[in-house]
């Protein structure tokens, strides 16, 4: 009985001791919508976090469909620079270009 109190309170103590984010994060913006011929979303968060994508069935040959993608991200990093990262994704690969810059500019 003395094992699992001791148990309990080292779990306690363990779960106390974790560190908390003081600033959560909140989702400000949020929409999406599906589709038999694609599909789009975009969200933003409060600190900073957005993205936006959408995906349309294009026809790459005589039998065969897939979707292609377009979006962008973007996020300020630890080092406080902003990125923000364009992509296409389709039959010829991933395709992403980034863009850095400074908070205010």
């Amino acid at each position: 009985m003395q094992k699992l109190v001791l148990c309990a309170f080292a779990l306690l103590a363990l779960t106390a001791a974790a560190p908390q984010d003081p600033n959560p994060a909140y989702i400000l913006k949020q929409d999406s919508n599906v589709n038999p011929e694609g599909y789009n979303f975009e969200f933003e968060t409060s600190d900073g976090i957005s993205r936006q994508e959408q995906g349309t069935l294009k026809q790459i040959s005589e039998d065969h469909k897939a979707i292609e993608v377009q979006g962008n991200y973007k996020y300020t990093a630890p080092d406080g620079l902003i990125y923000t990262v364009s992509f296409v994704a389709n039959e010829h690969g991933f395709q992403p270009q980034e863009h850095v810059e400074q908070p205010g500019q």
